[in-house]
């Protein structure tokens, strides 16, 4: 695939993305930058929206569904090393709880895992093909691939495993009880969530994968990709978290080839060394949460400079050209480890951005 319809440079973008995944230099941060479009790059009839339909994520349409994958890249242009790509079978941002037995109950904008587990020593975490919202999945992405093969990329599912996923399915405070009274339980109910996070996973990278067998997850990457969460951890300690988390992590990181941390709100910082002492962790992305500084702010700064001296790459919002010129300042050469976000107005723009954070 020398080039994608929404992307006609993606294979110099993604030759650059090889390069700064694996250490090299290219010359400056990697830079996620999409321009609006005025008219769509193809026409493609947007469809009705069903009777019901309240997010999304919703399960309630397949066709709806693949009609808005297939019409999600059409009103960008894209710059630097950002990738046009959509999750076609993302169905709640915990994909596994569902797959393993959650109802969803669709919100706006989001979905609702509906814990189930009232017995736990007698429930059976089980692999199960046949799950509807997994065929869901399965079903939008190779309806979709069929059809935009050459056009833009499939990002991964929302899949999320760990302490979140069983919080998601036993609930919350029933599982931070169980953490205490039932610590042997917990330990062998994650043994069961990573094996099954990675029987999904092997099927849908299938699907995903691009020709050289890079994978997209907020960004793109040249392999097996994962990204890594758990805002369960605000509500534990760090000798909690290094217990039951950072073993499930440390094992993670190594059946892929990348991975990033999606590290959410200030509650999780006390983990941070626990993060960095992941060797094959690969980046780190922050996210302040709700009412906090945002991501370029300068109140993070310390986090990042900590992260890249233990070898960490980060992924934020880079805002616009006052915050990328402070972050240029501040780091230095490190700033070549940032994967920045942005968005610019025009072509002319977005160059002018990527000149700005050149070497």
């Amino acid at each position: 695939m020398a080039s994608l319809m929404y992307r006609p440079d993606w294979e110099q973008a993604r030759q650059r993305l090889t390069t700064w995944w694996n250490d090299g230099d290219i010359g400056r941060p990697a830079m996620q930058i999409t321009v609006p479009r005025q008219t769509p790059l193809e026409d493609i009839p947007a469809m009705s929206e069903p009777d019901g339909w309240v997010t999304h994520y919703s399960t309630r349409s397949l066709p709806y569904r693949v009609n808005l994958a297939l019409r999600s890249c059409l009103h960008a242009d894209y710059y630097g090393e950002a990738v046009p790509a959509y999750s076609s079978g993302d169905l709640a941002p915990n994909c596994l709880a569902l797959y393993l037995g959650c109802r969803g109950v669709e919100m706006p904008d989001t979905v609702w895992c509906e814990p189930f587990i009232d017995e736990p020593e007698s429930f059976e975490f089980r692999y199960d093909p046949g799950n509807s919202y997994c065929r869901f999945t399965l079903d939008a992405t190779k309806q979709v691939r069929a059809q935009a093969d050459g056009k833009f990329l499939d990002q991964f599912p929302d899949l999320i495993e760990g302490l979140d996923t069983l919080a998601a399915m036993r609930g919350t405070e029933r599982l931070l009880e169980d953490l205490i009274r039932r610590s042997a339980w917990v330990h062998q109910s994650l043994r069961c969530i990573t094996d099954l996070y990675f029987r999904y996973y092997d099927v849908l990278y299938d699907l995903v994968r691009d020709e050289v067998g890079g994978s997209v997850f907020w960004i793109w990457a040249p392999g097996r990709l994962t990204k890594l969460q758990c805002d369960f951890s605000a509500m534990i300690s760090p000798a909690m978290f290094n217990e039951f988390m950072l073993p499930v992590f440390t094992e993670m990181t190594e059946r892929v080839s990348y991975s990033l941390y999606h590290w959410d709100g200030p509650g999780a910082i006390v983990h941070h060394d626990a993060l960095l002492s992941i060797p094959r962790l690969n980046m780190i992305q922050w996210q302040p949460g709700a009412g906090n500084e945002p991501q370029w702010h300068q109140k993070w700064w310390p986090l990042y400079h900590r992260s890249f001296e233990a070898g960490k790459k980060i992924l934020i919002g880079g805002g616009g050209r006052e915050q990328l010129l402070a972050l240029k300042q501040e780091f230095g050469e490190q700033c070549k480890g940032f994967a920045l976000g942005c968005d610019a107005s025009s072509a002319a723009e977005a160059q002018e951005l990527m000149q700005l954070m050149e070497s």
